[in-house]
């Protein structure tokens, strides 16, 4: 049987965040996260509601946020991007939380037709892709839906992405770089709502561990 995919947006635009930051690409957000992060900018996509199915093109259409999603095989999302015009050769599938799925059929076609892969999880949930999607784990510690960040998810890992607003967060992500033994790979702090004593405690906590910093380009210059 041919997977479908809870689709709740489809756009083009820049990778604002991340090792991909300025990098055209094609966002696929999938509708469903029991995570539960007080900050998360898109709670609309939290909640998997029978009711809020819509088909494709009202979906493609919306002009704002909101909880409607459309079931889609990857073929249709290939249809899509080819009625849209989109020129981005760079998929992001992120949600919600897109691990709640096995991702590897839909990577399987994508990667196939010539496009890259990246998906942006919580680290929460099993990654299911193919050997070539970069995994960009931005790890959630204590959140109100009680789930863990798993061994395999930190190992998985291609970046890891990091919010943060206090010295607790920096601690919290230490512990987890110890206890998962991760080691060599990218760690990028990510200021939390772009307020400015985040974002000075994330520059001051990159020089003194020679991480990275993730600004969120795409809220600065006003773009999706």
């Amino acid at each position: 049987m041919t997977t479908k995919y809870k689709i709740n947006e489809l756009f083009e635009t820049i990778q604002g965040e991340g090792a991909f930051t300025g990098q055209p690409s094609i966002f696929l957000r999938l509708q469903g996260c029991p995570v539960g992060c007080s900050w998360c900018d898109t709670k609309h996509t939290w909640e998997i509601n029978l009711s809020d199915e819509v088909d494709q093109q009202v979906m493609i259409n919306k002009t704002a946020e909101s909880d409607h999603w459309a079931a889609l095989t990857s073929e249709d999302i290939l249809a899509i991007f080819n009625r849209q015009g989109f020129q981005a050769k760079h998929i992001v599938i992120t949600g919600g939380e897109p691990c709640m799925v096995d991702l590897t059929p839909l990577c399987t076609v994508f990667e196939a037709q010539g496009y890259s892969c990246q998906i942006e999880t919580s680290g929460t949930f099993e990654i299911q892709t193919t050997e070539n999607c970069w995994v960009t784990v931005s790890p959630k510690v204590n959140m109100k839906g009680g789930y863990k960040i798993l061994t395999s998810a930190m190992q998985r890992a291609n970046e890891i992405k990091h919010p943060v607003a206090t010295e607790q967060h920096i601690d919290d992500l230490k512990a987890l770089l110890v206890d998962h033994a991760v080691t060599a790979k990218p760690i990028y702090l990510q200021p939390i709502s772009q307020k400015e004593r985040a974002t000075q405690l994330a520059i001051k906590t990159c020089i003194e561990n020679n991480w990275r910093l993730s600004i969120q380009v795409h809220k600065y210059i006003g773009i999706e």
